[in-house]
């Protein structure tokens, strides 16, 4: 019971930060950037206080909160967390602080705006993985789509508004299959409660369906090839704070979605389309990967790695076993971190030199020493070395799905040869060719900066040397959703 209301505590504490930005003037830019930083922290320290007290043994639900929000419709204001969740929301939190901390300098109009916008999102991300209410799970879904809308449109680049557009038609779309999906089982059910549909029992035609109108939502949000063309866009013409939230966190819904609901609510259907999940995946992993050595512009190509990245992931959470499930979930973890980071490193010469060409940078290892090695560690991290993040959770995807498909797997491995061509050519072109541009002389990184980029090195190095204690959160709650899948 001394537990009871943390849940509630970390999603809607950022409200405090947000009602402190409002009533400050904003002709004071630097205290509402003090507010919500503030905010953030707290938040964060929140969610590691989660962490601590999370009992990893135990496969239920856990800091439970189940109260009447709609009675008329019987939906409840339901929070939860197991270890399919738990790890995503301290992750949240961390992302919403570090997007603070790297707009510290290069947001200068419409700054409380801003902020309000970040906290919003952080409010929208959290629900989503503490929700247990389907429909309160819709809501904060959509939610978020609000901030990011925002963020990118507002902040963006010369083509932000036809990319919003873009990302706004293509995330609701597959959304509106998911609440028609939702709808359904309320009239068949008479309930939201996500631990009261599982084990429900529909014809095979109608599980397919539900199945679909699910993953389509999903798809949409991983992305999933062909539904991934709105990604680049977003990422290209949003500013480092939203890449970074749309790497971090947002494309992880849909594969948080898959293991959450789609495993659990309709095992049959999954079982059934688990084949054409693997091929597409397969698909996403080398196709983005060819597209990623094609790219001239930074963001661009590491927005097609993280298609290519979130291939893996699907590829092992539909190897349907407890290996290459407890991967992907890991997997996701890292590439919010890795990928997260090296937007951050665009950002960061973004704002010194106003361009995001490959081919215009050029010897930045000789000027920018400091940067380049911290750039190093990340493209290291993302080709998946031995001693990083990057290579346990693939090598755990890769282990699953050769259980469950070895012909997958050979194709699928070859996106691990493509990652680190494209990777390493673009360290060679940015880092030690010759600029084509002349030397640059970058003013040295900021100590908004390196508290941006310095817990991401941590998190990449502790979870490839010791990630025991991240995959011991989720073990258990994976096998149990395995255990409703014949």
């Amino acid at each position: 019971m001394a537990d009871f209301g943390l849940l509630s505590a970390i999603l809607w504490f950022p409200l405090l930060g947000i009602a402190a930005i409002i009533i400050t003037n904003r002709s004071r830019p630097d205290t509402i950037k003090v507010i919500a930083l503030i905010t953030a922290l707290i938040d964060f320290i929140l969610s590691i206080l989660l962490l601590y007290r999370f009992d990893f043994t135990n496969a239920n639900f856990q800091f439970v909160e189940k109260i009447p929000w709609l009675d008329v419709i019987n939906s409840f204001y339901f929070l939860g967390v197991d270890g399919i969740s738990v790890l995503f929301v301290p992750l949240s939190t961390l992302v919403t602080l570090l997007c603070i901390l790297i707009s510290w300098y290069s947001i200068e109009e419409k700054v409380k705006e801003f902020y309000l916008a970040l906290l919003f999102t952080n409010i929208a991300m959290v629900g989503v993985f503490l929700s247990l209410d389907l429909l309160l799970f819709y809501v904060f879904w959509e939610a978020l789509l609000i901030p990011m809308y925002l963020i990118i449109g507002i902040w963006g680049g010369p083509r932000r508004i036809y990319s919003t557009i873009k990302f706004f038609l293509y995330t609701f779309f597959g959304s509106i299959f998911m609440l028609a999906a939702i709808i359904y089982l309320f009239l068949q059910f008479g309930t939201f409660d996500y631990t009261l549909l599982i084990g429900k029992t529909f014809t095979p035609q109608v599980e397919k369906l539900l199945f679909l109108g699910f993953l389509l939502a999903f798809a949409v949000k991983v992305p999933m090839w062909p539904f991934h063309t709105w990604l680049p866009d977003a990422h290209t013409e949003a500013p480092t704070a939203g890449s970074v939230i749309l790497a971090g966190i947002l494309i992880k819904l849909g594969g948080y979605g898959m293991v959450r609901f789609l495993l659990p609510l309709f095992p049959q259907a999954t079982l059934f389309f688990a084949k054409l999940i693997l091929v597409l995946s397969v698909i996403a992993i080398i196709y983005a990967g060819l597209a990623c050595l094609w790219q001239d512009d930074l963001k661009r190509l590491i927005a097609y790695s993280s298609v290519s990245h979130m291939g893996f992931v699907t590829l092992g959470i539909f190897s349907l076993n407890p290996i290459g499930i407890n991967g992907a979930i890991l997997q996701m973890i890292n590439h919010g971190i890795v990928t997260g980071a090296l937007f951050m490193c665009v950002g960061v010469i973004y704002d010194r030199t106003h361009s995001r060409a490959i081919n215009y940078y050029g010897g930045l290892a000789t000027t920018f020493p400091l940067y380049a090695a911290l750039f190093m560690i990340f493209t290291l991290a993302s080709i998946g070395l031995p001693g990083t993040n990057g290579f346990v959770g693939e090598f755990l995807i890769l282990q699953g799905a050769f259980m469950k498909d070895k012909a997958m797997v050979i194709f699928a491995a070859t996106g691990v040869i493509i990652g680190a061509a494209y990777m390493l050519w673009l360290y060679q072109r940015v880092f030690f060719e010759k600029p084509v541009s002349g030397v640059f002389n970058l003013p040295p990184l900021r100590w908004n900066e390196l508290l941006s980029l310095i817990p991401m090195v941590l998190l990449i190095f502790l979870i490839g040397l010791y990630p025991n204690p991240f995959l011991d959160f989720m073990k258990t709650s994976v096998s149990k959703i395995l255990a409703n899948i014949p």
